[in-house]
């Protein structure tokens, strides 16, 4: 019994890292592409795209429809990963670094962790804040050390704690919704639902402001739109899914080191050895909160 638990728990650590490995270049492709593109564009763009690749997916699989109850648990997806934090992070990222990006996307683990306490009825013990906390601070301590945030609170800066705020939401209704769903129908039925509103905003975006960029930038879009917008919410929320929302979510402590990595080979921006152990110290933190069992209470009340 323990064994198999462990490996579920193995299973889980893996798809969730993949998923942080695909959406650790989030802001990075960003930032390419809406250097040409309209970011209103881009957000939805991205969105209305992904959303034929999941009715490609779905309609063959013949996926049942989710019943009435989901559909609202879906729209919560919808708002968080899908219209909120895509068009907050385009809105920030014009006048934005993506290492500046990274900073506030430091606080999204632990937004998570809330969120899996009140939206899927997760109790994580004390050695989990603990540790949730030290690499927050690990990582804050070193990009404040390093240089890459200076200065007060700007538009830009809003922007992005409204998109990591968000993207918490769904990433933790997305992730207690995979439990029955599956993480692959999930963003698949939940990009279908928001195409309503994303399909109309890019045709919109598109009139006003022509599509033109290079390869780097449809390059940049494509990615958003197949990994980030797609296929790495599979290997996602199936990890959150079966490790547990708040646990599993705390792999994103290794997503601003990934993405300042990300930032050095796309935008030649320097890594330095600071980053390398800090990056180390992080993974640590990581190991301390996989060790800490996470214990779910099941409710009757959940919408």
């Amino acid at each position: 019994m323990r064994s198999k638990s462990s490996a579920t728990g193995r299973k889980a650590i893996t798809l969730g890292a993949l998923g942080v490995l695909a959406f650790s270049l989030t802001l990075p492709a960003t930032r390419v592409a809406v250097r040409d593109l309209d970011p209103w564009f881009v957000a939805f763009g991205r969105a209305a795209g992904a959303a034929v690749l999941a009715s490609a997916y779905l309609y063959p699989n013949r996926a049942p429809r989710p019943a009435r109850s989901q559909w609202w648990r879906l729209s919560i997806v919808a708002l968080g990963v899908i219209v909120g934090f895509p068009l907050f992070t385009s809105l920030a990222l014009t006048t934005q670094t993506a290492a500046h990006g990274a900073v506030v996307v430091t606080v999204l683990p632990a937004m998570t962790a809330i969120f899996a306490v009140l939206r899927a009825g997760e109790r994580p013990p004390p050695l989990f804040w603990v540790a949730g906390l030290s690499g927050l601070l690990l990582v804050l301590t070193f990009l404040i050390a390093t240089g890459t945030v200076h200065g007060g609170l700007n538009p830009a800066d809003l922007f992005l704690l409204a998109a990591v705020v968000l993207c918490a939401l769904g990433y933790a209704e997305g992730g207690a919704l995979s439990r029955e769903l599956g993480g692959a129908r999930t963003i698949c039925w939940a990009l279908l639902l928001a195409l309503p509103v994303t399909l109309p905003v890019t045709v919109v975006a598109a009139a006003s402001h022509p599509p033109h960029t290079g390869a780097a930038g449809w390059s940049a879009f494509a990615y958003l739109t197949t990994v980030s917008m797609f296929l790495g919410f599979f290997a996602w929320y199936a990890g959150l899914a079966l490790g547990g929302i708040a646990r599993v979510g705390q792999l994103q402590l290794a997503q601003p080191i990934l993405t300042l990595l990300w930032s050095a080979w796309l935008l030649a921006e320097p890594v330095t050895p600071a980053t390398i152990a800090t990056a180390v110290l992080v993974l640590a933190c990581v190991v301390a909160i996989q060790r800490a069992r996470t214990r779910r209470v099941l409710t009757d009340s959940r919408p």
